[in-house]
């Protein structure tokens, strides 16, 4: 049930086109793909993390009382957003440069 009001990252819509993902981006503008780069980041960050803190038996730090999901996945959401912001693991960067040639094969 606190799942479903639970804000949470998630991943955007699978593109069988890689180009379609760069529709209605300005392409002089290299800030918005950065962005792009670290929310994808974050969201695989979101996931990596909500894994590793499944089948805790006491709850581990939210322990196991009424909300404890609703706040564990509120903590899980910050600490993947505030890794990708802060470096990271490299996976931005990688598909920053991915992004960036894209768009150049596009013009």
């Amino acid at each position: 049930m606190l799942d479903q009001i639970t804000p949470q990252i998630s991943p955007a819509a699978v593109s069988s086109n890689p180009q379609d993902a760069l529709r209605g981006v300005d392409r002089n503008d290299k800030t918005a793909v950065r962005e792009a780069a670290e929310e994808f980041e974050a969201v695989f960050l979101n996931t990596m993390l909500q894994n590793m803190f499944t089948g805790l038996q006491e709850g581990g730090t939210w322990g196991n009382g009424a909300g404890s999901d609703a706040w564990q996945g509120l903590l899980i959401d910050e600490y993947a957003r505030t890794i990708a912001e802060s470096g990271g693991i490299g996976l931005a960067d990688s598909v920053e440069r991915e992004l960036l040639a894209l768009q150049e094969g596009a013009r």
